[in-house]
């Protein structure tokens, strides 16, 4: 039996093909809601965008990255873990800047469920990925499936924030903040 056949990738294939799959086709539609908002009257500001429309495609890019690395014909699972460890600290690391771009956000105040899902989930997500890399090669099964519920998070991340910017733009909140923060000058 030849190694790829052995390899615990192998059960994997479906999965990743139908996460990737998602992740791709998710981060279109979300080009298709920035191009709708830049029609609208009320405009977000760049620094908007980069802390709320910009995390939502990198999530969706990371479960189709995610999804590609576990779908190539790697030889061994050394590789593999490197490869994702690597995801997982640049999505740490970019989770903490997106966190820092939502504390200094002046246009739009945050609550509680933007915090979780735009701070909070994805730096569980990025972290998991992360531990699950460093121990693939030791345990292999269990850091396969906890990769897999990784990904799926941050789709789930992804589908639940562009939901989200689209109701609030839909419902007029963009507009209305915009009118609070000029009648209300902010300390």
């Amino acid at each position: 039996m030849d190694e790829a056949a052995r390899s615990p990738l192998v059960a994997w294939e479906s999965f990743y093909v139908i996460v990737g799959s998602s992740g791709a086709a998710l981060t279109g539609l979300q080009f298709v809601v920035i191009a709708l908002m830049a029609e609208t009257q009320s405009r977000s500001t760049a620094r908007q965008i980069d802390t709320f429309a910009t995390p939502t495609i990198v999530h969706f890019c990371a479960a189709l990255l995610v999804s590609a690395i576990l779908s190539a014909p790697w030889i061994g699972l050394s590789g593999v873990s490197f490869a994702l460890g690597a995801c997982g600290l640049a999505g740490a690391v970019y989770g903490v800047i997106v966190t820092t771009r939502a504390r200094g956000e002046v246009g739009y105040r945050p609550v509680l469920e933007d915090w979780l899902f735009h701070a909070v989930f994805p730096l569980i997500a990025y972290t998991l990925l992360l531990a699950a890399a460093i121990a693939l090669r030791s345990y292999p099964q269990q850091a396969l499936f906890i990769i897999g519920a990784t990904a799926l998070i941050l789709l789930f991340i992804g589908i639940h924030n562009a939901w989200d910017t689209v109701t609030f733009i839909a419902v007029g909140g963009l507009k209305q903040t915009k009118e609070s923060s000029k009648k209300k000058p902010r300390k």
